[in-house]
């Protein structure tokens, strides 16, 4: 899947707090990973994820092979308003 990186972090910054942790929890992972998935570089502390970020326009644009944690972000946003 293709998504600008301008468009991933509108999506973090959607969620609501403690969001982060709920997603790590629900997908048995270590929440710097789900911080490194929408953009930190912080990966002694948390796995590199399947993504790769071509330059452009937005931010570029960002291939994620491994949808699971942008999928849980978007129920968690989706809920709110449901």
């Amino acid at each position: 899947m293709n998504i600008t990186f301008q468009n991933l972090r509108k999506i973090k910054h959607a969620l609501p707090t403690g969001s982060v942790r709920k997603i790590a929890s629900d997908l048995n992972i270590d929440e710097q990973t789900v911080r490194n998935y929408f953009g930190a570089k912080k990966f002694a502390n948390g796995e590199i994820v399947d993504a790769h970020v071509q330059p452009g326009p937005n931010g570029g644009f960002v291939t994620l092979q491994d949808t699971r944690i942008l999928e849980a972000a978007k129920r968690i946003i989706n809920s709110q308003y449901a």
